[in-house]
């Protein structure tokens, strides 16, 4: 490898020699790409000397592999939060993710100031039922701390042998002790879709992530929905996308597509004009039937679900309730690397129909309602969002802070819940916030997944975190 780029570096001397045969009338221009390219290679050539001083000098002898990767990781991670080299194992496991099924214990984790958090559980797994919560610091996985692990090792750490017991210690809150949660590991199938009539007359959809199934879990929950509710008394669709971390960019293009049947759904722009991309709707793809439609955002909506929160808002097709959402609003195109994994590099960055920039700012609801947070997580259920990520993408003087992602485990309690079934039975709530108010700065920060524009990017990704990874 050394000798390869001394060997480039030698090309751009005999090119910089050659050029000064040339007349003198070369640009500035010219001599600034000359002297930028002279430049890249001698840092080129410093790498080379530096993996050469640790390969023979280092007071051990070290996997050269691993320094490789380390190195690749680095370069990634001082891009932005997002991007990030998967090797082979972690490609194949990324791939069986998306597709909805995955062992482990079903909580997609972030990392921030090396600590490991918990985005959210993803709901009937084993870290659900456990009790475990968003904004969970992980400190300990069995005897050993966390402090010091990469995320990936985190991740690697909490999967398992189906059946097999896991402790995890927990830090909660402002608590300074610890709590131990014993998770036996399980074969994680996401059911991504989840549906029910409420009320009588209202078609209620949960999609607690994008996934390969997501697109015909949602047809079949209409469809259900419409055979279950007569024609004459059906209200409308309440579709929750609360702590949604994001996933496959065609499934939220094809979940918006079921409800509207014309017009841009989203679009892409990456650093060369000619790569932007425009994905329209299909005509007579609307399954709704024109139905009324409110969507449910928060703090913990993030990338796909926002793709699709901006664009049914845009196209006034959906009232939106709940908090400002996460702000992931990039691309990651996956690159496969041969045997050797894939490359996950921020590409691109999404725009709403309007032409809205999602990245570090979200989706802010029409009407914001807060739910009521018990008193042991108040000031710990907000997400700072993608603006206080370390290295994001900025996005101008008007980035904005993340917000509350707390949604109350009793239906009963769940304020925006019920905002949304008044709203489409026609009851006015004078207690609703108008549209832009500015939630509360949270106290926990979460990187969500996203999707890939070319191939499926994993979350919690981790990210992220994707950040976030589902693990």
């Amino acid at each position: 490898m050394i000798r390869k780029v001394s060997f480039l570096a030698v090309g751009v001397a005999i090119g910089a020699v050659c050029a000064g045969w040339a007349p003198q009338t070369l640009s500035a221009f010219s001599q600034s790409a000359y002297a930028a390219a002279a430049d890249t290679y001698r840092q080129l050539n410093l790498f080379g000397d530096v993996f050469e001083k640790i390969r023979n000098d280092y007071v051990e002898k070290p996997d050269e592999a691993k320094l490789i990767e380390a190195a690749i990781n680095g370069m990634l991670s001082s891009l932005d939060p997002h991007s990030s080299y998967m090797d082979a194992k972690s490609f194949r496991e990324m791939q069986v993710q998306t597709k909805g099924e995955f062992g482990g214990l079903g909580i997609e984790v972030t990392q921030e100031d090396g600590l490991v958090k918990v985005v959210s559980p993803i709901d009937d797994t084993p870290a659900a039922k456990a009790g475990i919560l968003s904004g969970d610091i992980i400190v300990g996985i069995d005897d050993e701390s966390t402090q010091g692990l990469t995320l990936d090792q985190a991740v690697e750490k909490m999967r398992g042998a189906v059946n097999s017991t896991i402790r995890l210690k927990i830090l909660r809150g402002g608590a300074k002790e610890a709590r131990e949660f014993k998770i036996v590991r399980d074969i994680i199938k996401v059911q991504s879709v989840r549906s029910h009539v409420e009320a009588d007359d209202i078609g209620y959809i949960r999609i607690t992530q994008f996934t390969e199934q997501t697109a015909d879990g949602l047809k079949s929950a209409m469809e259900k929905i419409v055979a279950d509710v007569p024609a004459d008394k059906f209200k409308g669709y309440i579709l929750d996308l609360r702590n949604n971390p994001g996933g496959l960019l065609d499934q939220s293009i094809d979940v918006v597509n079921a409800f509207i049947d014309k017009g841009e759904i989203v679009s892409t722009r990456g650093r060369n004009p000619d790569d932007a991309q425009r994905f329209n709707a299909r005509p007579g793809s609307d399954l709704s039937g024109g139905k009324p439609l409110v969507v449910l955002i928060n703090g913990g909506s993030a990338s796909a679900a926002e793709i699709v929160s901006g664009a049914l808002q845009d196209h006034k097709r959906a009232t939106l309730i709940g908090t400002r959402s996460f702000g992931k609003g990039s691309v990651q195109t996956i690159m496969p690397l041969g045997q050797d994994g894939a490359l996950r590099l921020t590409t691109a960055r999404y725009y709403t129909p309007s032409g809205r920039s999602i990245q570090a700012k979200g989706i802010d609801p029409d009407i914001q309602i807060l739910e009521d947070v018990p008193d042991d997580l108040k000031g710990k259920d907000d997400t700072k969002g993608e603006a206080s990520l370390k290295g994001h993408l900025k996005n101008g003087d008007d980035e904005k802070t993340g917000s509350q992602a707390y949604v109350p485990p009793d239906p009963k309690s769940d304020k925006q819940l019920i905002a949304a079934v008044d709203l489409l039975h026609g009851v006015k709530r004078a207690a609703a916030i108008p549209a832009k108010a500015d939630a509360p700065a949270g106290g926990e920060t979460a990187a969500p997944s996203d999707g890939a524009k070319a191939a499926p990017a994993a979350s919690p990704t981790p990210g992220g975190p994707d950040a976030a990874t589902p693990n």
